[in-house]
């Protein structure tokens, strides 16, 4: 699932050829075929069986938190490998990121259609759920890199399925997709395995299905994901105090009145307003990037 989905985001976002995309993942041009081919993720995965890297991972991390751009061949030397060099650069390949210092989705400047950050807002409000029940469910927020434009939906649940669906709501309300999602460890996400983040099968499903890349924070980093954190306290304290909510349908339906005044307000870094970025910051993507009609 994994592979597939890098496959379908380096071709449609990375404008990567088959050949190139066949030397950087190491896999077959049918496999790439197929994947591009494929109108939905593949229906199952063989089980992962170890890898003979397992046994020398531990000296390859306490390589890389020392030098975290040692070359692949200088690692192999350092731990005496005897083997082929592909399986090992693969694991160093999933684990150099871990050590590297500069956290890529924690700039404060961004190019027009890079990323959106993601997260849960859990407003402390009780809403009527229907059959004299109440409840707090959360809120998916989502705000654009370039243009700080903010969407938000009250969704039922955390839950994978849910966050999916409120994703797909989301996304077709812009009508266009970002490259790359940047999440925390929200565990429909993903979760970290061996120190190295890991993305539900449900998430590869969907971001293979866009062709477009989800990064996870690294734990305790939330300066990671800035923007959409500021955008949780801008509802928590401009959208949220005086009013009164009858269900979950009549709290989307304030919220999506709120948002469009709020996406109309100067924002005081970009010096405009983020309405007035969001045409621009649509112009990069490429047609497949267009929510399907």
């Amino acid at each position: 699932m994994e592979d597939w989905a890098e496959i379908r985001r380096l071709h449609r976002c990375e404008g990567m050829p088959i050949r190139a995309i066949v030397r950087k993942l190491g896999v077959g041009r049918n496999t790439v075929r197929r994947a591009l081919a494929s109108e939905g993720p593949p229906r199952y995965q063989r089980p992962s069986k170890g890898s003979v890297v397992d046994a020398v991972e531990p000296q390859i991390r306490a390589l890389l938190a020392e030098w975290p751009t040692m070359p692949v061949p200088v690692i192999a030397e350092r731990i005496g490998w005897q083997r082929g060099l592909t399986v090992l650069k693969d694991r160093v390949r999933e684990l150099r990121p871990l050590f590297l210092p500069p956290d890529p989705v924690s700039r404060t400047v961004y190019q027009p259609g890079e990323l959106a950050q993601c997260d849960l807002w859990f407003p402390p409000v009780d809403i009527p759920l229907g059959f004299g029940q109440v409840g707090r469910p959360p809120v998916l927020v989502m705000v654009s890199g370039y243009s700080r434009v903010i969407a938000a939906r009250l969704i039922p649940s955390r839950q994978g399925p849910d966050l999916l669906a409120g994703h797909w709501a989301l996304l077709s309300g812009w009508g266009r997709v970002p490259k790359t999602l940047v999440w925390d460890n929200e565990s429909a996400v993903g979760f970290r395995k061996a120190g190295r983040p890991v993305l539900t099968e449900a998430m590869n499903a969907f971001r293979g299905t866009l062709g477009i890349a989800v990064i996870q924070c690294r734990l305790g980093d939330p300066e990671a994901k800035g923007l959409v954190e500021r955008a949780n306290g801008y509802l928590e304290t401009s959208f949220l105090p005086g009013r009164r909510f009858t269900s979950p349908a009549d709290f989307n339906t304030q919220l999506a009145d709120w948002l469009v005044r709020a996406n109309q307000r100067h924002h005081r870094i970009l010096g405009c307003r983020p309405a007035d970025r969001w045409e621009h910051d649509g112009k990069p993507y490429w047609p497949c990037r267009r929510w399907p009609q």
